[in-house]
């Protein structure tokens, strides 16, 4: 039983839908997500911080959800993976579609974390240098693919975007 006053009704914004959750202090922003939304795409790997699978960006910057409480987000904007689709046409977003062509998916598991550490990296910088990716990604593990595919992948997707 939760003591009183460990529960708070938050407002988040997540992929531009606005949603009323009453969440409790200690709920991580990747459980609601999850659980509360059925957004699956961010996933949890480690748990701890260091992998970087449930990163999401909220409000533009690359976050991993697991180490963050969702009280702590309110009223801010979340953008999962499942949020870059272009819902009217189901199209890919630049990033996804330029890790599809150059094989910048293999288990597919970080794939979403790296993903949006891309894209906040490319809406900054749209057309970085090798380097300047390897330092964009740093915070996601992959054990597949030895990270050449996600940099061509996210080199790519600069290119597509108008960078380079």
């Amino acid at each position: 039983m939760e003591a009183e006053g460990t529960r708070r009704a938050i407002h988040l914004t997540v992929n531009g839908r606005e949603h009323r959750f009453d969440v409790g202090n200690n709920e991580t922003l990747v459980e609601v997500l999850r659980e509360r939304l059925g957004l699956t795409g961010t996933k949890v790997g480690c748990n701890r911080g260091e992998c970087g699978a449930c990163t999401v960006l909220i409000d533009g910057e690359p976050i991993v959800s697991c180490m963050t409480l969702a009280i702590e987000h309110e009223g801010k904007s979340i953008l999962t993976i499942e949020g870059l689709e272009d819902p009217r046409t189901g199209e890919l977003d630049p990033v996804q579609q330029a890790f599809v062509e150059n094989f910048g998916i293999q288990c597919g598991f970080c794939s979403p974390g790296m993903v949006m550490s891309a894209k906040a990296l490319l809406q900054k910088n749209p057309s970085p240098s090798e380097q300047e990716i390897r330092e964009g990604i740093q915070g996601n593990l992959c054990r597949c693919t030895g990270y050449q595919q996600i940099v061509e992948s996210i080199q790519t997707a600069g290119e597509k975007m108008g960078g380079g």
